[in-house]
C-alpha cells in the first residue's frame, strides 16, 4: 500500500510559487481591489476636471550679496544669504502687499493672490523659483513677474535701508571727533613753539587717523553694489494647462486604485481567519485535502450524485475514495467517519452517501451508518426499501435477532432496521438509517452500535458513519476510538484556521486519525446569514415536512429472514434510484 495520509509538512521555499499562491490568495477578494481602483477612478476624475484650467508661470531669480568686488573669488554668498529666509521673505504678506498694488488687487482679492504664489529654492544654488497657479495663462504670467518685481524691490529697499543706517552710525561716531580735531587745529595754530605744541600736534594725528578711518568705512559703504538679484527667467504665458490631462488622470487613478485595493486586500488576507488556501487547510488538519467539490448548479443537487448530467461532481467522489482506498491506514481497517466542523451537515451527508456509492461500486460491502439522532433525514431523503440480508445488525446472537419483526419505537437505536440504497450503475449499498433517541450517548456508545462498526472487519466490507458537526456535539467523538478514520467535510471560507486545529486535536485526543478534508463550496442559501434557519428546516432550503412525507417512501420495519430463503440479485433488495433532492440538514 501507498502511504497517503501524512502530516502535512511545509513545502520548500519556491519564491515564483509563493508569490503565485499569495496573488491567487488576494484575488479572492476582489470587491475591496475593485473598490479600491473605483475610488482610484473618482480621484483621476477630480483630478483631470479640477486641473483642466490651471495654468502655471514660473520666473527664476539669482540672489547677490552686496559687494564691492563681484569678482573676488574669496566671496561666498551662500554665507552672506541664508536662502531659506530669503524663501520666508517672499513667500510674506509684505511681498503680497507691494504686488497687489501693482496689480490693483483689492482687499477681497488678497487672499487668493497669496494662496496662488509658490517660491522654492533648487538645492545647491541661490536661485528662488517664483511658481504662480491661475485660471488663465496671462494672469499666471503677469502675478507671477509682479511677485518676483515685487521682492527685488522689497530687497533693494531693506538693502539699502540697511546700508542707510550704518552709514549714519559711522558718521554720528566720526562727527565729534571731526569737532575736536578742528578745535585742536585752531589751538595748536596759537600755541608757540615747544613741549605742549609738540604734545597738541601728536594728539591731532591720533584724531586725524581716527577720523580717516571713519571716512574710509563711509566710503566703502557708499561704494558697495546693492543690487538684490536678477532675473533669469521671466514669466511667459503657458501654452497648456497645467494638469495631466483626462485620460492621463485616469490612468494615473486607475494605478493608484489598483494599488490602495491591493494594499486592502492584503490587510484583510492578514487579518482573515479563515484558511487562505488549501495548504493551509492541510497545515491545521495536518492531513491532506482529498479533493474540492465543484460547485453545484442545480441549486442543491441530489444526494447522490451518479448519473447526473454534469458528471464532474460524481469523479469528484470517486477521486476522494480512490485517495482513501490507498490510503494504508484506511485500507486497514476500512472504517470511516465523515463529519463537518460546525454548523450544516448537508455536504458532510452527500459526500458518506456518495463515497458509500464510490466503494459499493469498486466491489465492497458497504454499510453507511447513520449516527446522526438529533436530525436523522436520510431515510427520508434517499429511496430505500428493507434490506433482505440481515447480516449487519441482525447477525447471529445479535439482540433480536429470530424474535420477529422489531417494531418502530420498541428498541433503542440501532433497533435491527436495515434499508438498502440502489447507486444506479454504482451497485447498492446498506444504510442503517439513524432515529431519535432519549439518550444520544448511551445509543452510540452500546454494544450494538459496536457490533455495527466492527462490521468493517469482514472481509471486502466497508463502513461509513455519517456524524453530526464535530464542534456541535460531542457525538463525533464517542465514535473515533471505534472508528479511528476520520473525514472532515468543510467549506474553507466559513471555518477558522483554530477550528480545524482544534477538530485535530479533539479527534486525536480521543484515539483517532485525521485521514484528510475534502473542501466544497458555499451552499445556495449560506452566501447570507450563515447558519439562519437551523438545520433541516423550511428556513434552511429544505423541503416542508409535509411534502417531504410525501414524496419520499416510508421506512419498512425490518423483519428477520431466514438465510435460506434469501437469493442475492433476485430483485427484492434494491429500488430503482431516483434523483432525490437534498433537504438542508
Amino acid at each position: 500500500m501507498i502511504e497517503t495520509n501524512r502530516p502535512a509538512a511545509a513545502p520548500a521555499d519556491d519564491e515564483p510559487d509563493l508569490l503565485r499562491d499569495q496573488f491567487r490568495q488576494l484575488l479572492r477578494y476582489r470587491r475591496l481591489i475593485g473598490a479600491g481602483i473605483g475610488v482610484g477612478l473618482l480621484g483621476g476624475v477630480y483630478l483631470g476636471i479640477s486641473t483642466a484650467d490651471t495654468y502655471v508661470a514660473t520666473t527664476d531669480v539669482v540672489l547677490r550679496a552686496p559687494t564691492d568686488d563681484p569678482f573676488n573669488p574669496s566671496l561666498a554668498p551662500d554665507k552672506a544669504i541664508n536662502i531659506g529666509s530669503e524663501r520666508q521673505v517672499a513667500l510674506s504678506s509684505s511681498i503680497a502687499n507691494e504686488a497687489a498694488k501693482k496689480l490693483g488687487v483689492g482687499p477681497s482679492g488678497f487672499a487668493a493672490l497669496r494662496s496662488g504664489l509658490q517660491v522654492t529654492n533648487p538645492p545647491q544654488t541661490m536661485v528662488l523659483r517664483f511658481t504662480y497657479t491661475a485660471s488663465s495663462p496671462k494672469e499666471a504670467a503677469q502675478r507671477a513677474n509682479a511677485m518676483t518685481e515685487a521682492y527685488l524691490l522689497k530687497r533693494q529697499e531693506a538693502l539699502d535701508a540697511t546700508r542707510d543706517k550704518m552709514v549714519k552710525g559711522y558718521k554720528d561716531q566720526r562727527d565729534p571727533i571731526a569737532k575736536q580735531l578742528d578745535e585742536l587745529t585752531k589751538e595748536i595754530a596759537r600755541m608757540p613753539a615747544g613741549a605742549p605744541r609738540d604734545a597738541a600736534t601728536s594728539t591731532k594725528t591720533d584724531l586725524q587717523s581716527e577720523v580717516g578711518g571713519y571716512n574710509t568705512k563711509i566710503t566703502k559703504l557708499e561704494t558697495l553694489d546693492m543690487t538684490p538679484g536678477r532675473v533669469t527667467s521671466a514669466a511667459t504665458p503657458p501654452s497648456a494647462p497645467d494638469g495631466p490631462g483626462i485620460l492621463m488622470s485616469l490612468a494615473l487613478g486607475a494605478a493608484v486604485g489598483l494599488a490602495l485595493g491591493l494594499l486592502a486586500a492584503w490587510v484583510r488576507l492578514v487579518f482573515d481567519p479563515a484558511p487562505r488556501s488549501e495548504g493551509d487547510v492541510a497545515r491545521a488538519l495536518r492531513a491532506p485535502v482529498l479533493g474540492y467539490l465543484p460547485r453545484d448548479k442545480t441549486g442543491g443537487g441530489p444526494l447522490l450524485a451518479a448519473g447526473e448530467e454534469d458528471p464532474r461532481l460524481a469523479e469528484e467522489y470517486r477521486s476522494v475514495a480512490f485517495r482513501l482506498a490507498y490510503d494504508s491506514r484506511f485500507a486497514d481497517r476500512r472504517r470511516l467517519l465523515v463529519v463537518a466542523p460546525r454548523g450544516s451537515s448537508e455536504t458532510a451527508a452527500a459526500v458518506a452517501v456518495n463515497l458509500g456509492a464510490s466503494f459499493a461500486e469498486t466491489g465492497k460491502d458497504v454499510l453507511l451508518i447513520e449516527a446522526d439522532l438529533r436530525t436523522p433525514v436520510l431515510a427520508s431523503q434517499l429511496p430505500t426499501d428493507a434490506g433482505g440480508r440481515p447480516r449487519w445488525s441482525q447477525s447471529p446472537g445479535a439482540p433480536g435477532a429470530g424474535k420477529g419483526p422489531a417494531q418502530h419505537g420498541d428498541t433503542e437505536w440501532p433497533d435491527g432496521r436495515q434499508l438498502v440504497v440502489d447507486a444506479g450503475e454504482s451497485g447498492a449499498f446498506d444504510l442503517i438509517p439513524g432515529e431519535r433517541v432519549r439518550n444520544v450517548a448511551r445509543a452510540l456508545t452500546s454494544p450494538r452500535a459496536t457490533r455495527l462498526i466492527s462490521e468493517a472487519d469482514s472481509p471486502n466490507s466497508t463502513v461509513v458513519v455519517l456524524a453530526p458537526p464535530v464542534l456541535s456535539y460531542a457525538d463525533a467523538l464517542a465514535l473515533v476510538d471505534r472508528v479511528d478514520g476520520v473525514l472532515v467535510v468543510c467549506d474553507p471560507r466559513a471555518v477558522h484556521r483554530s477550528d480545524l486545529a482544534r477538530i485535530r486535536e479533539l479527534i486525536s485526543g480521543a484515539g483517532g486519525t485525521v485521514l484528510g478534508a475534502v473542501l466544497h463550496a458555499p451552499l445556495p442559501g449560506e452566501k447570507r446569514g450563515r447558519g439562519k434557519g437551523g438545520r433541516g428546516g423550511p428556513e434552511a432550503g429544505g423541503p416542508p415536512p409535509a411534502a417531504r412525507t410525501r414524496s419520499a417512501p416510508q421506512p419498512i420495519p425490518y423483519e428477520a429472514a431466514e438465510p435460506e430463503q434469501h437469493i442475492p440479485g433476485d430483485g427484492t433488495d434494491t429500488v430503482t434510484l431516483r434523483a432525490v433532492r437534498m433537504g438542508r440538514r
